[in-house]
């Protein structure tokens, strides 16, 4: 991998991981078209550990309040009754689904999952699902006249205050469908929030949260690899650099533009995307395996 080739993977990183339209599945297209290599999973995983720094900066506050509580609820009862100390325990319990599935599916997400098809379907079928959770949202949150003259939403949507063991779980399974590239992390945890009656940003702030675990372990997992010889350092490490740097900065744009925006935007961008995809590699312009080693 040249400099420049982790430049750019670097900048689609950051631009990506946040928005609801896969970073993995960009960054696979992203060699697809250049015709480089595909930059494969484990150099995903451990530029992601650069956008993940960027959440952890971002939700610094949140995240020591977090960490703190769940620490004293170990050994102070009084304190597991505490809303920080249950978000520790809920991030852990939400991590799960995609640590299990991670490690099961390992060969899979290296191999199979990367196919151009797989992709395009994905970036489809989740552009739907989040379309449709998004209007729901939106006919939620749009005010109407209660008859007596005042304006109320349809259905007051819950709050990170409200989660609970339950939901937490499906947020996690949510999350462990983005180990398929086109599903989108954020996408697929958002669209579950929002489908369970969660705000835009109570949605978006969990998703966030529930990553830090899951992004960290699956990159440190992967420096072996980097290790062993199988990614470059010094691309690789300048590439996390660009998407640590970039993903702050769409982090603050996009925790802005949820609060009075639609999704809507995503959602037409996936679609476009996958048809063209199908479109390319049915007339043969683009190989399925595209970029892949050995294919």
């Amino acid at each position: 991998m040249s400099w420049f080739e982790s430049f750019i993977l670097g900048l689609v990183q950051g631009l990506t991981e946040f928005l609801p339209i896969s970073s993995s599945a960009h960054l696979r297209l992203t060699a697809a078209f250049a015709g480089w290599q595909d930059p494969g999973a484990a150099f995903t995983a451990i530029t992601q550990i650069g956008t993940e720094t960027a959440v952890l900066i971002y939700f610094r506050e949140d995240i020591a309040r977090i960490v703190t509580a769940w620490f004293r609820s170990l050994t102070d009862k009084e304190m597991r009754t505490d809303h920080d100390a249950q978000m520790g325990w809920l991030v852990i319990i939400g991590s799960i689904p995609i640590g299990v599935l991670g490690i099961t599916l390992k060969d899979q997400i290296e191999g199979p999952f990367r196919d151009l098809r797989l992709i395009a379907t994905t970036l489809i079928v989740m552009g739907i699902v989040l379309g449709i959770a998004d209007r729901i949202a939106a006919r939620d949150e749009t005010p109407h006249d209660d008859g007596g003259g005042r304006h109320r939403a349809v259905k007051q949507r819950k709050t990170l205050k409200e989660l609970n063991v339950r939901d937490g779980l499906i947020y996690g399974c949510c999350q462990a469908m983005a180990l398929i590239p086109g599903v989108s992390r954020s996408g697929a945890t958002i669209s579950g929030g929002l489908l369970m009656g969660y705000t835009r940003e109570a949605a978006a702030r969990y998703s966030f949260l529930l990553a830090i675990p899951a992004v960290l372990a699956s990159g440190a997992y992967e420096l072996k690899d980097a290790g062993e010889g199988h990614v470059s350092w010094g691309p690789t490490i300048f590439a996390t650099v660009i998407a640590f740097v970039v993903g702050y900065a769409v982090i603050a744009w996009f925790m802005r533009f949820i609060t009075t925006k639609s999704f809507m935007p995503f959602v037409i961008y996936r679609l476009i995307l996958g048809i063209c995809l199908f479109i390319l590699v049915g007339t043969g312009v683009l190989s399925p395996h595209a970029g892949e080693s050995g294919g």
